[in-house]
């Protein structure tokens, strides 16, 4: 019976699936996990004891780290995203809010740090700038933003109105703010909506824009998204 076994067809599919599978996670790495990393070495570098997740969604991108940090805020305005991550236990607590009311619910320096992950480019360009300047004035120690590189046309989902996209934040802009930036996904023309692939056949867009993520990581003005983060300076 166990030489037999070796006769099945389906279990030389099954292992040349497994190889293949490894061979081009080791060549072309995974979707998101360069975002995941740097976003990880950003936050959780031991500074921060307080973080503020504006905008956090049902499954924060924080949810990987958020149990090394003492203390951590979820905020949003739906309330099943909310009941979702408290499932998930991702953060402390919660308060369920306009997340546009921020400046008027949280006292200046209240948090070590403050993030907003795919958020502002939800926000038309004047209250995203007044949502920076809430959390600008709400961390103690740094901010930290996760936006496409200018604006990506997006449509609402049929479940989620607010995925539509109502504005674009640029390398050149955030850096005039103040913000340290790091390119993440790749070459800025490879990826759309969703951050899908844009060109045909996506399976091979797809690796080679992972391919160019450590190259333009560096380069952020050519990245499809960028990470920013701006230190605050203490008055003291």
């Amino acid at each position: 019976m166990s030489a037999t076994r070796y006769l099945n067809p389906k279990l030389w599919w099954s292992k040349a699936g497994a190889i293949l599978r490894e061979a081009d996670y080791r060549l072309f790495g995974v979707s998101f996990q360069q975002y995941f990393d740097a976003l990880q070495e950003t936050i959780d570098d031991g500074t921060c004891q307080s973080l503020l997740d504006i905008g956090c969604g049902e499954r924060s991108p924080i949810f990987r780290f958020s149990k090394s940090i003492p203390r951590t805020t979820g905020v949003d305005s739906h309330l099943p995203s909310i009941e979702n991550s408290k499932a998930e236990g991702i953060h402390t607590d919660y308060v369920q809010m306009n997340i546009a009311d921020i400046g008027s619910r949280f006292a200046p320096g209240s948090y070590d740090c403050v993030v907003a992950l795919d958020v502002i480019e939800h926000f038309d360009k004047d209250d995203g700038l007044r949502l920076l300047e809430a959390m600008e004035r709400i961390a103690r120690k740094k901010v930290v933003v996760f936006t496409p590189n200018g604006f990506v046309a997006q449509p609402p989902t049929p479940d989620n109105p607010h995925q539509l996209h109502r504005s674009g934040w640029t390398a050149a802009e955030m850096r005039a703010r103040g913000y340290e930036l790091v390119g993440i996904g790749g070459w800025r023309p490879l990826r759309g909506a969703y951050a899908a692939p844009r060109v045909h056949p996506y399976w091979l867009t797809e690796r080679f824009s992972l391919l160019t993520e450590r190259f333009f990581e560096s380069r952020p003005e050519q990245a499809f998204q960028i990470l920013c983060t701006k230190r605050i300076l203490s008055e003291s």
